[in-house]
């Protein structure tokens, strides 16, 4: 089955990258206000991933290269007068750094693992590692971006192709789409994809609060408003007694931080309690990722580290 999308691009654009400057959309203030902050170093890039103002596995890994390209295209900046060993040395020491604001979502791990590579084979002079460097976090924006309207538009062909013809809804948990990525989203972009498919079927989407930080109400509601998807919130604890009363609920589709060797996957609280309902009920349970999300060196979701936010938030 042929699914052709008619507009897969999103309206939002929570990462804006125009060599040398990065600019992302503060998601601590959505939905109330939409302020673009300047991350101009790794320590930008830190600060903001670690606060939750840039947040989802993709765009935490997307950010957290680019602003360390940011740093080392900055005008006060002299790693690439360097030795090229010692420019090398100094991005990996910035990219350890980043490595540290959020511990649970492996694609920034991946990312790291692959820039690191890329510096260390690019040793003839600091010049040529630092623009090896940005010129491969910039492919990893434009890959993500590539991967997304792929999953999108997989997923979208799998769920039309399951719909025997007939409308259909949706439900999805926590924030997938532009706002989590480079953009178009993965859970979220399938969604959307289904939304502007030349097929489109889908007649509703639901979408939970996603308690305790509440990325359904505050983000995945302004990413539906303003691509102007019809949409309903779900109070978090309700999602098993729609899914009784509404069968043309036919999907629920969620994202991913990490997923184990064996597919055991890690996601935001209230995952597993959805995948649960949907089984009981005859539903489609679907994961969104792409392959910078698996973990192959992990077994089982048995050792993902989960992380613990401040109870002050």
């Amino acid at each position: 089955m042929s699914l052709s999308l008619s507009n897969s691009a999103s309206k939002l654009q929570a990462i804006r990258w125009v060599r040398p400057r990065l600019d992302i959309l503060d998601q601590l203030l959505l939905p109330h206000a939409s302020t673009y902050i300047d991350i101009s170093s790794s320590a930008d890039g830190h600060r903001a991933i670690a606060t939750m103002q840039t947040r989802g596995a993709p765009a935490i890994a997307i950010v957290a290269a680019l602003s360390l390209a940011a740093e080392l295209l900055g005008s006060s900046h002299q790693v690439a007068q360097l030795e090229a060993e010692s420019a090398a040395t100094f991005i990996e020491q910035r990219l350890d750094y980043l490595a540290t604001s959020r511990p649970t979502a492996v694609n920034l791990f991946d990312a790291i693992r692959k820039l690191k590579a890329v510096v260390r084979n690019a040793v003839t002079s600091g010049e040529d590692v630092v623009s090896a460097y940005v010129s491969a976090a910039e492919a990893m924006l434009a890959a993500d971006v590539a991967d997304n309207q792929n999953i999108g538009r997989l997923g979208a062909e799998f769920i039309l192709g399951r719909s025997l013809g007939n409308q259909l809804k949706v439900l999805t948990h926590c924030n997938t789409g532009a706002l989590a990525t480079a953009g178009h989203g993965t859970a979220l972009g399938i969604i959307r994809s289904l939304h502007t498919s030349d097929k489109s079927l889908l007649e509703h989407v639901y979408f939970t609060e996603t308690r305790p930080y509440n990325q359904g109400a505050r983000l995945t509601a302004y990413e539906l408003l303003v691509e102007e998807i019809p949409a309903t919130l779900v109070c978090d604890s309700a999602v098993s007694a729609l899914l009784r009363s509404d069968p043309s609920i036919r999907a629920i589709v969620v994202g991913a931080d990490r997923v184990a060797r064996n597919g055991d996957t890690a996601n935001k609280i209230g995952t597993y309690q959805l995948a649960i309902a949907a089984k009981f009920h005859g539903r489609d349970f679907i994961v969104a990722a792409p392959t910078t999300s698996i973990d192959l060196d992990l077994d089982s979701g048995a050792g993902i580290v989960i992380e613990e936010r401040s109870q002050d938030e």
